[in-house]
């Protein structure tokens, strides 16, 4: 949990008049460490146990960019002295309203580099509405580039209709069409990186997931840097993956950037989310067994399935014949779920039968 009054940022130690009333964020993970700041003795105002400090806002913020720049600069799996980023690249980072894709794309700003945004519009009613709002206000107060796509204006159809008409889980559906948005939006303006915020908790979980389920292909793939394959593949990065979900959020309140506190009201049911659950249960009584299991896995592990499993892959890319990016089959698994959703949805008859 974060606590804030006022809204700031406070620890245990802070001694709160009568009848102060505070705000509960829930995040991930919570804890108690030193009441001082580790760099300068500052009252601190967050505590992160894993790493057995403390830090002020000002360090707080500094500590969050040396994270980022340090998984930008030493990316795991990466060819040696590849980056996930460069100076003078043009970068695109996919941004949800939420406190990881926000705090990244602030961070990257700061640290000079030329990143716009990408806001993809799911269609889920009020929800949706505000994502889109706090996407816009964030890039116009910094006067940075947004790009929003919307995906019943190019591709027919909304998530929850998209999901009642394929049958698929929403989060289903939603995953595959957005990332089908981040991958052809990147390509048709030519970025040289595609940037996503997802950070520790959600690497891990998606290892353990993938473990469990013994499922080689996805562990062959899972790094937080992808190398770019050509025009139509940019590179892939996660440069928050060494960062909590804990950490983003407090970085998001003393940098004073204003995100979407709700979750997505049709993510009941999301594995992730359970397996993320899971996770908090072992790190509890032992903190840092999260980035112990996701690094131990990306710095020891991650080699013995990587060459042969993703070449085997990478060999059998061919270009889509709708949508033109690459896919081992004739038809990619987007347009696929897309011709069978505008096959069901009323109306669908008068849509464009390719993506745009």
């Amino acid at each position: 949990m974060l606590v804030l009054h006022d809204g700031a940022l406070v620890t245990r130690d802070h001694e709160l008049p009568a009848g102060a009333q505070v705000e509960i964020r829930p995040v991930v993970s919570g804890g108690a460490g030193g009441p001082r700041c580790v760099v300068c003795g500052a009252g601190a105002v967050h505590e992160e146990p894993r790493h057995r400090a403390s830090w002020c806002p000002t360090h707080l913020q500094d500590h969050v960019a040396n994270q980022v720049r340090r998984a930008i600069d030493h990316p795991p799996g990466a060819p040696e002295g590849a980056r996930m980023l460069h100076y003078g690249e043009r970068v695109l980072i996919a941004v949800s309203g939420g406190k990881d894709s926000l705090a990244l794309w602030d961070v990257l700003h700061r640290l000079g580099y030329h990143v716009d945004g990408l806001y993809v519009g799911l269609g889920i009613g009020g929800y949706s509405t505000r994502s889109g709002e706090v996407c816009r206000a964030f890039a116009a107060e910094r006067g940075l580039h947004l790009h929003e796509l919307e995906l019943a204006e190019r591709y027919g159809y909304t998530t929850p209709s998209g999901a009642g008409a394929s049958g698929r889980s929403t989060c289903g559906v939603c995953g595959l069409s957005k990332r089908h948005a981040f991958d052809e939006v990147a390509v048709e303006h030519g970025y040289d990186a595609l940037v996503t915020g997802h950070n520790l908790d959600d690497e891990a979980a998606t290892l353990l997931g993938n473990v469990i389920r013994w499922q080689e292909h996805f562990l062959a793939r899972q790094s937080p840097y992808r190398a770019g394959r050509g025009p139509t593949q940019p590179r892939k990065v996660k440069p928050l993956y060494r960062l909590s979900e804990r950490e983003t959020a407090a970085y998001c309140v003393v940098a004073g950037i204003d995100y979407v506190l709700e979750e997505c009201p049709l993510v009941d049911g999301n594995t992730g989310h359970e397996l993320k659950g899971a996770l908090d249960l072992l790190e509890a009584p032992s903190p840092g067994l999260k980035a112990q299991f996701l690094f131990g896995f990306l710095d020891r592990v991650a080699d013995h399935f990587d060459d042969e499993v993703d070449d085997d892959h990478l060999a059998s890319l061919r270009e889509c014949r709708s949508c033109r990016l690459p896919t081992p089959n004739e038809v990619c698994a987007f347009c696929r779920q897309r011709e069978r959703i505008l096959a069901v949805l009323p109306g669908a008859g008068d849509l464009d039968a390719e993506p745009r």
